[in-house]
Parts: structure tokens; C-alpha cells; sequence
């Protein structure tokens, strides 16, 4: 088995799936490791998609931030499972792997967090660098926006090139490295040459600090502010999509694509606003770049069901039903692609 995964069973494939006779769910369809179905023979058997989740706050708390990403992929779980599957979107190509193993990390200050998100990367690495080598594109619910530089890093070590990477998201995650937090993934991977291109779309303009500013524009990294796109409407989405587009794939670098949900209006997360993009613009910039030639995974962060005003269970239809668009929309367009 791999090290640090709790595998998805069958036991919680049929706790999670509501059947009807006549129809076929998602749950029912996708596959599950077993002792047939490894990791190893997976594409060789038809799959491409590795779903992942990460099942942690602690690199938002670390980064003096509020907890409850730890409950996203189980909001994700349970309307993903329960969609139909159907000729639009089978699920027969994708492979629910399980969850990395975070339930035996804990902190409970500052620095004590900041080991176990290292700890974490660690364990999110071993996993990931195993999908990459299976050649499946790995899907990954988190959990926080810290775990990107451990995918980033995997599949660094997988094509031995560094990537280029595109993040809709108010935050850079560009901090200094005073430790590791869910606010400076991408400014660790560049330091360690992981990272060759990155930009940011819907960066807020006064929710980054001027150093990491500098940073960005030291590495020319270049970003796309909310303020200019959507307040001052200066440039429109196509526009940026098109101008990211063509910055990605120029690189001729394996991609990565990334979303915050803490860009979208409202949605319950880690870092909440009531001033982003709407989530059809989360959509379709999905859409959009998950057509990308050179795309080798895609994470989703931050959903924080707890974090709803009006309760969890809220939460975790908002948050569930978002992260299953987010993640049908990617396979659709790689299909399309």
C-alpha cells in the first residue's frame, strides 16, 4: 500500500452512495484501488485521474489564519458520489485513491503548527509522486493552499522540470519563508527551483503584503488584480484566460492549475470574501486552461464547510456542490482538449 494514504474502500463507497434502480451514480462508477486495480496498472486500465483528497486545517492555522478545511473533502465526497453518471461524464477514468493521512498531526501554536505542516508536505509528496509516475493526473481536494508545494514539488521530481503554474486566487501565497504556512507554497517552490512561471488571477491589492509584491515582481511573475478586472474593468476574463493561456503554455514546462476557493463571492472558506469572482468565473477559468495541452494536476484549496454563517450543514452543500462542479468541469475539458 502506499505510505501515508488511507484508501477509499468499498465499504465507504456504499456509506457515501445513494442508489436508485435504472440509474447509475458516480460512486458507483469510478474505480477503487483493490487488489486487482493498483496504482501501478490503473492507466494501463483505462484511468487518467487520481483523486486525492487532504483532509487538514493546519497550514492555514499556521498561517495565523481560521481552521475548517479539513472538512472539505468530505462535503466533496458526498455530492460527488451521488451524481449520475451518464454519457456527458461517466467516471469510468477516474480513480478515487483516499485521503492522505493527517489525523496523527496536530499543533497547537505558531511554531508546533509549522513543523506539522512540514511533516504534511512530506506525506502529501510520497502520495502525489506516485500518481505522477502512474501517469494519472491527480485531482486534489485539500485542505489548505500550503499543500501546493508538495504537489508542485512531486511533480518536479516526477518530469525532472520545473512548472508553470496558474492560481485564481486573492492571495499571492508569495510570503517569506519563515516557516511553512499555507501562505507561501509558491514563493518555497521558486526558491528550490521548482517554480519557473506563475501568475495569479483575481489578486486582491491590498490582501498581499508590499514584500511579497516585490517577490512576485522581482521572480516577473505577473498577476492579474480583481480591482483592475472586475472594479475598474480595465481588462475582461477572456482577455486574461487568453494572455495566461499562451504564458503557460509557451513554457513548453508541465502545468499546474490551482484555485483558491477564497476567490469566489461568499463561498464558506478559510479567508471568506464578499468581494470576488462569481462562480461561473471560477468555472470558466477551469474550463479554460483545463484545456491546456500540458496540464499534470489540478488542487482545489481551502473549502471550510463550518465556516457557513448559517451552520455546517450549510457549508457543506455549498462547498460540496462547488468543489463536484469545479472538479467535472476540469475532466470535461480535458476530454474536449
Amino acid at each position: 500500500m502506499l505510505p501515508f494514504l488511507h484508501p477509499f474502500t468499498q465499504q465507504q463507497r456504499l456509506e457515501n452512495t445513494k442508489t436508485r434502480p435504472g440509474e447509475t451514480r458516480m460512486g458507483e462508477a469510478i474505480g477503487l484501488l483493490s487488489s486487482t486495480l493498483t496504482l501501478q496498472n490503473a492507466h494501463q486500465n483505462g484511468f487518467r485521474y487520481a483523486v486525492v483528497g487532504i483532509p487538514e486545517d493546519i497550514g492555514p492555522r499556521a498561517n495565523l489564519g481560521k481552521g475548517g478545511a479539513d472538512k472539505g473533502w468530505q462535503a466533496f465526497l458526498t455530492y460527488f458520489l451521488n451524481l449520475q453518471s451518464n454519457s456527458f461524464l461517466s467516471g469510468q477514468d477516474i480513480l478515487l485513491l483516499g485521503q492522505v493521512q493527517t489525523d496523527d498531526l496536530e499543533g497547537h501554536n505558531t511554531d508546533s503548527l509549522r513543523r506539522a505542516c512540514s511533516e504534511l508536505d512530506e506525506r502529501v509528496n510520497a502520495v502525489l509522486q506516485q500518481c505522477f509516475s502512474a501517469n494519472l493526473i491527480p485531482i486534489v481536494i485539500g485542505g489548505g493552499h500550503n499543500n501546493a508545494l508538495p504537489i508542485i514539488q512531486a511533480c518536479y521530481q516526477s518530469t525532472q522540470q520545473p512548472l508553470a503554474v496558474a492560481n485564481l486566487d486573492p492571495h499571492a501565497d508569495f510570503r517569506q519563508p519563515e516557516g511553512r504556512h499555507s501562505g507561501n507554497p509558491f514563493r518555497y517552490a521558486y526558491d528550490a527551483g521548482w517554480l519557473n512561471r506563475y501568475t495569479i488571477i483575481g489578486l486582491h491589492e491590498q490582501k498581499n503584503s508590499q514584500s511579497a509584491l516585490n517577490a512576485l515582481r522581482q521572480a516577473a511573475f505577473p498577476f492579474y488584480s480583481i480591482q483592475r478586472w472586475k472594479w475598474r474593468q480595465e481588462i475582461q476574463l477572456d482577455e486574461i484566460l487568453e494572455k495566461t493561456a499562451e504564458y503557460l503554455a509557451n513554457s513548453h514546462l508541465p502545468i499546474g492549475l490551482e484555485i483558491d476557493l477564497d476567490a469566489i463571492s461568499d463561498m464558506p472558506s478559510s479567508a471568506i470574501t464578499h468581494c470576488g469572482v462569481s462562480s461561473v468565473d471560477a468555472l470558466h477559468y477551469i474550463d479554460y486552461l483545463g484545456q491546456l495541452e500540458n496540464i499534470r494536476y489540478l488542487h482545489i484549496a481551502e473549502g471550510a464547510p463550518e465556516r457557513h454563517p448559517a451552520g455546517i450543514e450549510a457549508g457543506n452543500q455549498i462547498v460540496g456542490q462547488m468543489l463536484t462542479e469545479l472538479v467535472c468541469t476540469f475532466i470535461k475539458a480535458r476530454e474536449h482538449q
